[in-house]
C-alpha cells in the first residue's frame, strides 16, 4: 500500500464519524422539511395529503407571516448593528485604553452570556413592568414620567423592547471575541502611527479596524443566525408573539402552525422559507464584507 492510499484511508477515517453524524443531525432533517411541506398533514395522524406547493401559495398570501418576517428583519438589523457596534468599541477601550478594573468590566460584561435565555427573559420581563420595573422607575427618578411606557404591551415599542434584551446578552460574547484579536495586533504598529501624528480615533479606522476585519466578518454571520433562533426564544418565553402578533418572529410563526394550530405541513413550508432567507442573507453578508485580508 503506498503513501498515498495510506493518507487517504486515514483522512476517510479521521471525517467519517463527523460526516455520518453531519448527514444524520444535518442533511436528512433539512430533506424532510423540504418533503413535508408538499403535504398537508396535521402532525398527529398518518393522513397526509400531497398538496404540492399550495402550502407556498397559501403562504405568499399569509399576511401574518410576512408581519413576522418584518420584525425578524428589523431585529437582525437592528441587534446587530448596536451590538457590533458597541463590542468592537467596548473591546478596543479595554484592550488599548489603561483603564482601573479592566478585569471586572470583563466579566461583568460576560456575565448576560453565560444565562439561560430564560433567566434573562424573567430579567428583562422585571425591568419592563409598567408598574414596578426598573425601567420605568428610574425615568420617574429623573423625573421623565413622560417617556414611560408599557414597554412590552404597546404594539408599536414591544418588538424593540425584545431586541433590547438580545443585545444585553450578546455584547459581552462578542466583545471578548474582538479583544482577543485586537490583543494580537503588534503594539509597534500603534508606536509607529503615534510618531506620525496618528491619534487614538485614527488609530482605530487605519489600524484596529482593517485588521480585525476578517474576524468581524466570521462572527457577523453566525451572530445573525444566533439572532433569528434566540429572537425565537425570548419572543416565547416574554411575550408568545403578543401583543397580537406584534413580536411574531418568523420562526415563532412556524411553531406555532406546526405545533399549536395542527398545520404541520404548512409549518415546514415556513420553515423551508426561513432556511432559504437565512442561506441567503449568509451569502449576502459573506459576499458584502469581503475584504483583503491583511497580515501582520
Amino acid at each position: 500500500m503506498n503513501k498515498k492510499k495510506e493518507k487517504r484511508i486515514f483522512i476517510f477515517i479521521c471525517t467519517a464519524p463527523a460526516l455520518i453524524l453531519f448527514a444524520i443531525f444535518m442533511i436528512v432533517p433539512t430533506v424532510e422539511v423540504f418533503r413535508m411541506s408538499l403535504y398537508k398533514w396535521g402532525g398527529f395522524t398518518n393522513e397526509k395529503v400531497f398538496v404540492g406547493l399550495n402550502n407556498f401559495k397559501i403562504l405568499w398570501n399569509d399576511m401574518n407571516f410576512f408581519r413576522s418576517l418584518q420584525n425578524s428583519i428589523v431585529l437582525i438589523v437592528i441587534v446587530t448593528l448596536i451590538t457590533m457596534v458597541i463590542a468592537i468599541l467596548f473591546a478596543t477601550l479595554l484592550t488599548r485604553e489603561k483603564l482601573k478594573g479592566n478585569s471586572f468590566f470583563r466579566v461583568i460584561f460576560y456575565i448576560p452570556n453565560i444565562l439561560s435565555i430564560v433567566v434573562i427573559a424573567g430579567i428583562f420581563s422585571a425591568v419592563y413592568d409598567p408598574t414596578t420595573g426598573l425601567l420605568n422607575n428610574m425615568l420617574a427618578l429623573f423625573n421623565l414620567e413622560n417617556l414611560q411606557k408599557m414597554w412590552l404591551g404597546d404594539q408599536k415599542i414591544a418588538i424593540y423592547s425584545i431586541g433590547g434584551a438580545l443585545v444585553w446578552q450578546a455584547i459581552g460574547y462578542y466583545m471578548v471575541m474582538y479583544m482577543s484579536s485586537i490583543a494580537s495586533i503588534p503594539e509597534s504598529f500603534y508606536e509607529a502611527s503615534a510618531l506620525e501624528g496618528a491619534g487614538r480615533v485614527r488609530q482605530f479606522f487605519s489600524i484596529t479596524l482593517p485588521l480585525i476585519w476578517n474576524n468581524i466578518r466570521t462572527t457577523l454571520t453566525f451572530f445573525i443566525i444566533s439572532t433569528i433562533n434566540l429572537s425565537f426564544l425570548l419572543v416565547q418565553a416574554m411575550t408568545g408573539g403578543g401583543p397580537d402578533g406584534s413580536t411574531e418572529v418568523f420562526l415563532s410563526y412556524m411553531y406555532k402552525q406546526a405545533y399549536t394550530n395542527s398545520s404541520y405541513g404548512y409549518g415546514m413550508a415556513i420553515g423551508v422559507v426561513i432556511f432559504l432567507f437565512s442561506f441567503l442573507l449568509s451569502a449576502i453578508i459573506s459576499h458584502i464584507t469581503k475584504r483583503e485580508v491583511l497580515e501582520y
